[in-house]
Formats: structure tokens, C-alpha cells, sequence
């Protein structure tokens, strides 16, 4: 399974690839501006959006991109290791249910 994370720290990405890969996820993360964000979303399985982080246009672009192809989206306003762990672990229940 692919996830993209949006938003958190840009000093977190490392954890954030390594907290997915430990849980079987395939994780691409996005914490800067991106000028072409749409087009690089992909393909994923589920969409993490770190809300604390990022700002509400990208919020927009990213939402609206995941809902025209149908890839559930997951909010978590904190952008620690614990909230995207719990974020990781919710995403399982749903995927694999």
C-alpha cells in the first residue's frame, strides 16, 4: 500500500517515510510548496493531510484531487510522531476492513 503524507516538518520527513515503511506502507511526503502539487499526488492508496502544517490552498488542491479519484483522505491537525502514527494505524483498520 501507498500513502502521501502533506504538510508536517520538513526536519520529520525521515521519520515519516520510516514510521510507514515499519507498518508496510510505501510513503511519499510532501512538507514544502510544491508548484506542480497536483500533478505530482500520483496514484496512492490514501492521502494523509497534516493540517497544522500546510496551508489551505494546498489543503484545497490536494482534497480535491484525492475526491476526483476517489482516495480516502485523512486529516490529523498535528504533525507529531504519535498523531501520525495513530493517523497510520487508522488507515489500516480502513484499508484492510
Amino acid at each position: 500500500m501507498s500513502i502521501l503524507v502533506v504538510g508536517g516538518h520538513e526536519r520529520m520527513e525521515k521519520d515519516y517515510l520510516e514510521m510507514g515503511k515499519k507498518l508496510g506502507f510505501k510513503t511519499k511526503v510532501c512538507t514544502k510548496k510544491a508548484n506542480k502539487l497536483a500533478s505530482s499526488i500520483g496514484n496512492p492508496d490514501a492521502v494523509v493531510i497534516l493540517t497544522s502544517t500546510v496551508s489551505h490552498k494546498i489543503c484545497n488542491i490536494v482534497e480535491m484531487k484525492a475526491k476526483k479519484q476517489s482516495i480516502p483522505i485523512f486529516r490529523k491537525k498535528s504533525s507529531s510522531k504519535s498523531a501520525f502514527t495513530e493517523c497510520l494505524e487508522e488507515i489500516n483498520k480502513e484499508l484492510k476492513a
